[in-house]
This record gives structure tokens, C-alpha cells and sequence, in this order.
């Protein structure tokens, strides 16, 4: 997962496309928020974010 991490981040330095950093976490973000809410009892609670 690190490495990913870092490797994405080599990506955005050596082709100068800072601007999609916040893009990469705000996917990383919903992304675990999903992962970390699947059949929990915070699910029903999701649906109203969207």
C-alpha cells in the first residue's frame, strides 16, 4: 500500500500534475469510508451523504 502511495506521488511530481493530488485522496477517502462502513450500523447513515 506504500509503495502505491508512493508511486502515484513520483507520478504527480515527475509530471508536474499537483493539482490532481486532492482528486487521489478524496477517492482514497470515500473509498475506505465504504470499505470501513459495509454491514456496519453506520451504512443506513451514507445514504444520506449522497
Amino acid at each position: 500500500m506504500i509503495s502505491l502511495i508512493k508511486e502515484i506521488w513520483k507520478f504527480l511530481k515527475v509530471r508536474k500534475k499537483y493539482w490532481l493530488a486532492p482528486i487521489f485522496i478524496i477517492l482514497f477517502l470515500f473509498g475506505s469510508l465504504i470499505v470501513l462502513s459495509q454491514g456496519s450500523a453506520v451504512a443506513p447513515f451514507i445514504y444520506t451523504l449522497f
